[in-house]
């Protein structure tokens, strides 16, 4: 029996690395073909890959570990998947079919991997997609339905930092970091999350229109103010994301490069303050610099991330076969060292490429989008997403220091899965509106054309009469 399991881990788990990876092809394949039929027909070869590979992983943490309660977990998950694909597909006819597979794969890793670490928190995340699916299908249509969203700049600023003083004053401390709440004994709610999204509505309603140089000086100091309150949170990851985020949009909005000049000079001068006044900084560069020094203490998070990635190698050594619950906070800080010591190397490879598919895609419809306040929208969430996945895997392998957040969908994290969810889909709402618009002024040079031809042959009938 032991020979038997030990062949099927071997088996199973170059299946799952052939299938991430055709899926990965596919995805690059379709980011450079036309909207066509060859377009289609990959979309739906991805979407069957999305469920084999679920039903693989699945069905192997079901057999080894002899627990039935897998099945019921990939049952549901399953079924959450393809009531996503499905109800997208019904309703929105013309989605981006890139991000939505995309969206779909991750979730099913993350609740694969989740699952592997601890079943009931994997339930607790399919849950929390649940309700976010529930709420972001509405999404497109509620921005094709309401106008206004560029008229409320200064509400977006004003809730924004309001939420982050509230969670400084009163929140929990949780791994030296004052970032959330928890709500019910069991559900943690983390406001910096979705902060990110009123944060860039702010940045879009500020600098869209208006771009001199007061306008950009004023959106620093809101900017800032958010910046300092998550600085002295000790929420250095999302303090890194909200700094990068407000220079490329201001560099966006403006395309003056002394601004990127004066974000990068500020970035690093704001680097060197933080490092002064903040311990839980100096120590988190000293376990970066070093953390074969301090392995048993402010090294011993990052070199145990490093262990797990080595013991994998290329090909993995199969899902239970690893021991990634050696590396603390690992279903938060360093799941993609999960992924990399039980699948492999290439499969964590595979994982990064799908999310630089998805930035991909978001960046060819902003840079699509005619209107400027939503065209900053769609760049801010692309720049956001990159940039979260840029710190949570760059500090896993040692790349840069830790800065404790989450690998979008893949993680767990109820409030990242939600606010990543709703950016997909804001996403997905100005892509379908710029395909009705685009549709329009088709439909309107159609019927200019037509009318003009109609011209035409009166005027020849009557020059014939």
């Amino acid at each position: 029996m032991q020979y038997a399991l030990s062949y099927f881990t071997e088996i199973s788990k170059y299946i799952i690395i052939g299938m991430v990876a055709a899926y990965t092809l596919l995805g690059f394949g379709m980011l450079f073909t036309g909207r066509g039929k060859a377009f289609k027909i990959m979309g739906i070869c991805q979407e069957c890959l999305i469920f084999a590979v679920q039903a693989v992983q699945f069905m192997h943490l079901a057999i080894v570990s002899a627990n039935q309660d897998y099945l019921f977990l990939y049952l549901f998950a399953q079924v959450m998947l393809l009531a996503i694909l499905g109800l997208v597909h019904f309703i929105y006819e013309k989605e981006n079919l890139i991000l939505l597979n995309n969206m779909c794969m991750l979730l099913g890793f993350g609740f694969c991997m989740i699952s592997r670490l601890d079943l009931s928190k994997a339930f607790r995340q399919l849950a929390i997609v649940g309700i976010s699916f529930v709420i972001s299908i509405f999404i497109p249509e509620i921005l094709k339905k309401i106008h206004f969203w560029r008229d409320l700049t200064w509400f977006y600023a004003v809730i924004g930092v309001s939420a982050l003083s509230v969670v400084l004053l009163l929140g929990e401390v949780s791994g030296g970091s004052k970032i959330s709440f928890t709500i019910a004994g069991s559900i943690t709610f983390q406001p910096s999350e979705f902060v990110k999204i009123l944060f860039l509505f702010f940045l879009a309603g500020a600098l869209w229109e208006e771009h001199h140089f007061w306008n950009v000086a004023l959106t620093a100091v809101v900017a800032g103010i958010h910046v300092i309150i998550l600085t002295i949170s000790v929420d250095l990851g999302s303090a890194l994301i909200f700094f990068v985020t407000y220079v490329l949009i201001v560099f966006v909005a403006t395309r003056n490069y002394l601004y990127l000049f004066l974000g990068a000079a500020g970035g690093c001068g704001a680097a060197v303050l933080a490092y002064r006044f903040f311990h839980h900084v100096r120590v988190r560069v000293l376990a970066w610099q070093d953390p074969w020094s301090y392995i048993d203490h402010e090294g011993y998070q990052i070199t145990q991330s490093l262990f797990a990635i080595g013991s994998g190698n290329w090909f993995g050594m199969g899902l239970l076969n690893g021991n990634p619950k050696a590396i603390p906070r690992v279903d938060r800080d360093f799941i993609f060292s999960t992924v990399c010591e039980e699948m492999g190397v290439i499969t964590g490879i595979c994982l990064v490429l799908i999310c630089l598919l998805s930035f991909l895609a978001m960046s060819e419809i902003a840079v699509k989008v005619q209107d400027c306040f939503y065209q900053l929208i769609v760049y801010g969430i692309a720049v956001e997403y990159l940039f979260q996945i840029l710190l949570t895997i760059g500090g896993g392998i040692k790349f840069i220091p830790m800065t404790g957040v989450t690998l979008p969908f893949v993680s767990y994290g109820g409030s990242s899965a939600m606010t990543t969810m709703f950016m997909y889909f804001i996403v997905q709402g100005v892509c379908l509106m710029m395909i009705q618009q685009e549709e329009g002024e088709s439909d309107e040079r159609d019927g200019k054309t037509i009318e003009k031809n109609a011209g035409r042959r009166r005027t020849e009938k009557k020059r014939l009469q």
